[in-house]
């Protein structure tokens, strides 16, 4: 059973569609990255997930259920972009209280703020917090009563470098303990490492979902290979470039090559025999490459759709 099944639905908000025949699931212990433009369709998607609206046409199933169901609530945890707490109450007490919404165990406060990094500003009030303070008493809050499916929308605001980095590794850790994980975030570099597919959406559509490795076979973009300590890189360099090759020097003794998909491997072959390279670096296309992509490739047909 997927933890979350989206089948045909399209959302309207009346003569407006900003969500058109979306299909898009989501596997137990998996962590799928959301990514989008502002206005793309993320928090419309995130909204049906967690029962805020009910889907114009086709339908939403969250843990097997109605995602409505109570439940399937007890069962969910949610960060927005946007936390907001009650500011004279102390992080502690801020905790306690969701956790007897939710009916989540008491005992479990204690150990989350210890787990985002609050336990020593835990009996300060939360108008003293910073936001980056406030943004993980939103994961805590989040993570109360050990949810199976996690929700998180740029879960990074406010975080510093280490403390982003803290968040990947908790979710990293989530994912092997079983907790599926919807993650969107405008900054990609960091996200990548850490997600197992990406679904990629413009103008309420979907333009892409599928692995890092899925999605840039999809997309044919190239690779760079970065070769030093050549023997001979500049004859290199020319048979390369007479070859159709995209090909430049860097540095004294190396070489920089476009790698279109099918001659990657001729490619690296030549330099470690041939070329005698030193060292080689090989660079996929990143996720914001892809991301790039995509969203070129949508703006493409909404301009030619246009034009019709």
């Amino acid at each position: 059973m997927n933890a979350v099944e989206i089948k045909g639905v399209s959302q309207q908000y009346g003569s407006m569609t900003v969500l058109h025949d979306l299909t898009l699931s989501l596997g137990e212990g998996e962590v799928l990255g959301l990514f989008g433009h502002n206005g793309a369709g993320k928090t419309t998607t995130m909204k049906l997930i967690l029962g805020l609206l009910q889907a114009s046409s086709g339908t939403v199933q969250v843990l097997g259920r109605n995602p409505k169901d109570s439940l399937v609530r007890q069962q969910l945890g949610y960060l927005p972009e946007n936390v907001t707490f009650y500011a004279q109450l102390s992080g502690r007490e801020t905790l306690r209280h969701f956790a007897r919404l939710k009916g989540a165990p008491l005992s479990q406060v204690d150990e989350l703020l210890e787990q985002v990094g609050l336990a020593p500003a835990m009996e300060r009030r939360v108008k003293t917090y910073s936001k980056g303070m406030r943004q993980r008493l939103g994961l805590a809050q989040a993570l109360l009563g050990a949810p199976r499916l996690l929700l998180l929308d740029e879960p990074t605001v406010g975080l510093d470098p280490i403390a982003t980095q803290d968040l990947y590794q908790l979710v990293d850790r989530l994912r092997q303990q079983g907790t599926s994980i919807i993650l969107c975030s405008h900054v990609l570099p960091g996200v990548e490492a850490h997600i197992n597919r990406a679904a990629i959406l413009s103008h309420g559509r979907l333009q892409a979902v599928g692995s890092l490795a899925s999605l840039r076979e999809d997309a044919g973009l190239p690779a760079l290979i970065r070769a030093s300590g050549l023997k001979q890189s500049a004859q290199l360099l020319q048979r390369w470039r007479a070859g159709g090759h995209q090909a430049r020097s860097v540095g004294i003794d190396g070489i920089e090559v476009v790698a279109i998909n099918g001659h990657k491997l001729d490619l690296l072959r030549e330099l470690l025999g041939e070329g005698g390279a030193q060292d080689i670096d090989i660079h996929q296309p990143s996720l914001e490459d892809l991301y790039r992509h995509y969203m070129d490739q949508a703006q493409s047909t909404q301009a030619r759709e246009g034009a019709v």
